[in-house]
């Protein structure tokens, strides 16, 4: 499939909008929550509107910062947010998309890295983190609030205080006074325009370096492989700062006249889908996981239930062999269960169980999976209507080239990809930045996988993460992780190496667990067994867990198999996508069981 024109930049996607979906609703923004006695209100944003809003606060920022200048975002999924972003970028400033989970050291180190002279910030992740920062960080001179308020006369470090509001009444005062310095602004296309952190699960993060060009490609590209229309709806559920959510909920959207709705926090899933009644919605697959697990041990609450569950699964199976799809049908009450409007499911940012895709699939749920990085706008392959496996990532998408480079006997290498979609390089860092190219000219993933006779790509591991025995075997933890992740008595995992022997002893594969001990509790209440206190039950939980770790390795060849054991008594720390952040986990090798 040849790619179709990518727009020139973001000037352009806003002019075209507003011409095919002018005074359609772009935006609907909750402005006053429910309560008991008064239902919640909305506003509800045209393209019309969104376009001129990006002016005024485009003029009002050119008016204190030169174009070029870096401007950093930070907050929650909320119209400002996607209002900040394309004002910056529509500017000639580079926008610093900030996550809103990081702590202070973290926030300091993405401000000081990327130089930003501004940022705009909800109130809640100011108070909770940057104001703290802001006296550390002497290049940030203005600090915008989004939410309504008084206006602030505070002076922090620097930083000058002001409101949104504020901004924006400044920006429309310009603009009457016949300020033209927005208008006149001509984009370079193939210029830095966005400088995102990655989340680094495997170290300190790096400054990625996104132009108006890598991101319009990788746009067009989703666009062609799955079918958005200007009558859809999308609910925005994932940290938008991310390039995933952000190019593929927020810019594609926009670009396709589809109208955004913001999720209140991941507790509000269910009752923002019944609110919203979205028609597509890009998740990570935990939270599709969780979606079929409900369904599932609703049908387990009776033998006959689950009777029917399987029989009606497998019957709906059978049925798509001849092209009816059943399943919308048979589990009517689950459709119902997420808006009853859902079109198109796709996961992204994490692998997915292979069978939940499967099983939802055969529940009638269009689900599709997507690979990318952030180095790549960021996506590189996602299933499609034919030929979607479960097990793969789909293939590239036009315009994107995929190769394995220097497969095993089993077909596995890196995956390298090639097209207008990869970045410029990481942001003062051009060590980094040769590192992460071939000699010609493939950016390298860092990613282990393979590819099949139809092109479609099948992720096996993060190389980094690449367990490697002294007799020379790969171990691929994310493989064992899956596994493992069967047992119901974990919740998390993360399998590692263990040298600490010495050079006379092999690599032993070792794992360390977050128990799910209400699973444990109940099983030992099944089995007779009770706990007088955690450190019994930590007992109970890690003899419940090796025993079926041992029924694993009766599975796996001797070098793969599991020998070591610890828990642990809290969640692992995670990046804004729910990737354990695996360098900054310390192992207890006293805990460890052999």
């Amino acid at each position: 499939m040849v790619l179709d024109p990518v727009p020139r930049d973001f000037r352009v996607v806003i002019d075209e909008s507003v011409r095919d979906y002018g005074d359609r609703e772009a935006y609907i923004v909750k402005t006053k929550r429910e309560t008991a006695n008064e239902p919640a209100e909305y506003d509800h944003v045209t393209f019309k509107r969104f376009k001129e809003e990006t002016r005024i606060l485009g003029t009002a920022l050119l008016d204190l910062f030169p174009a070029g200048s870096h401007i950093a975002v930070m907050g929650e999924n909320r119209f400002e947010w996607c209002l900040s972003y394309l004002s910056v970028i529509t500017s000639g400033d580079v926008v610093v998309p900030v996550d809103k989970e990081l702590n202070k050291e973290e926030i300091c180190h993405v401000l000081s890295e990327s130089g930003a002279c501004c940022i705009i910030v909800s109130d809640k992740i100011y108070a909770k983190a940057l104001k703290d920062a802001l006296p550390e960080l002497p290049n940030v001179k203005l600090c915008v609030l989004m939410d309504k308020g008084d206006e602030p006369e505070e002076q922090i470090g620097e930083a000058k205080l002001t409101r949104f509001d504020s901004l924006m009444k400044k920006g429309r005062e310009l603009l009457e006074a016949g300020d033209t310095k927005y208008d006149e602004i001509v984009i370079d296309p193939e210029a830095m325009s966005v400088l995102i952190f990655t989340s680094g699960t495997t170290g300190v993060s790096k400054g990625v370096m996104l132009s108006q060009k890598n991101i319009l490609t990788d746009m067009t590209s989703v666009m062609q492989c799955l079918e958005h229309t200007c009558e859809d709806s999308m609910l925005s559920i994932l940290p938008i700062h991310h390039t995933y959510e952000c190019t593929t909920t927020f810019l594609v959207s926009y670009r396709m006249g589809v109208r955004v709705a913001f999720c209140d926090g991941l507790r509000y899933i269910a009752k923002n889908i019944a609110e919203y009644r979205p028609t597509m919605m890009m998740l990570v697959p935990l939270i599709l996981e969780n979606l079929y697990k409900k369904i599932v041990d609703k049908a387990k609450a009776s033998k006959f239930k689950w009777f029917m569950f399987r029989f009606l699964l497998g019957l709906s199976g059978f049925l798509k062999h001849f092209g009816i799809n059943a399943g919308k049908t048979f589990f009517k009450s689950a459709h119902e269960a997420i808006g009853g409007r859902i079109k198109l499911l796709v996961a992204g940012a994490a692998a997915m169980k292979p069978e939940v895709g499967k099983n939802l699939d055969r529940m009638g749920f269009k689900i599709r999976q997507g690979y990318g990085l952030t180095e790549t706008s960021p996506i590189l392959c996602v299933n499609r209507d034919s030929g979607n496996e479960f097990e793969s990532v789909g293939p590239a998408m036009p315009g994107i080239q995929i190769r394995i480079a220097d497969p095993d006997e089993e077909g596995r290498g890196e995956i390298q990809a090639k097209g207008d979609n990869v970045m410029l390089g990481y942001y003062n860092n051009p060590e980094a930045t040769r590192a992460a190219f071939t000699e010609d000219g493939w950016f390298r993933t860092g990613d282990q996988g393979r590819m099949d006779e139809q092109g479609r790509v099948y992720i096996t591991g993060r190389i980094k993460n690449i367990i490697v025995t002294s007799t020379g075997k790969n171990i691929f933890p994310e493989e064992l992780e899956d596994k493992l992740m069967d047992i119901r008595f974990i919740k998390e995992c993360m399998v590692w190496g263990d040298n600490s022997d010495g050079d006379q002893e092999d690599t032993k594969v070792c794992v360390t667990v977050f128990p799910d001990y209400e699973a444990v509790k109940s099983a030992a209440e099944e089995a007779g067994e009770s706990a007088a206190d955690e450190k019994e039950l930590q007992d109970i939980a890690a003899r419940y867990i090796w025993g079926e770790i041992k029924r694993v390795n009766k599975d796996l060849p001797a070098y793969k198999r599991i020998c070591g054991l610890e828990l642990r008594d809290t969640e692992f720390e995670k990046t804004s996508t729910n990737k354990i952040r695996r360098f900054k986990v310390s192992h207890d090798k006293n805990a460890i069981r052999k």
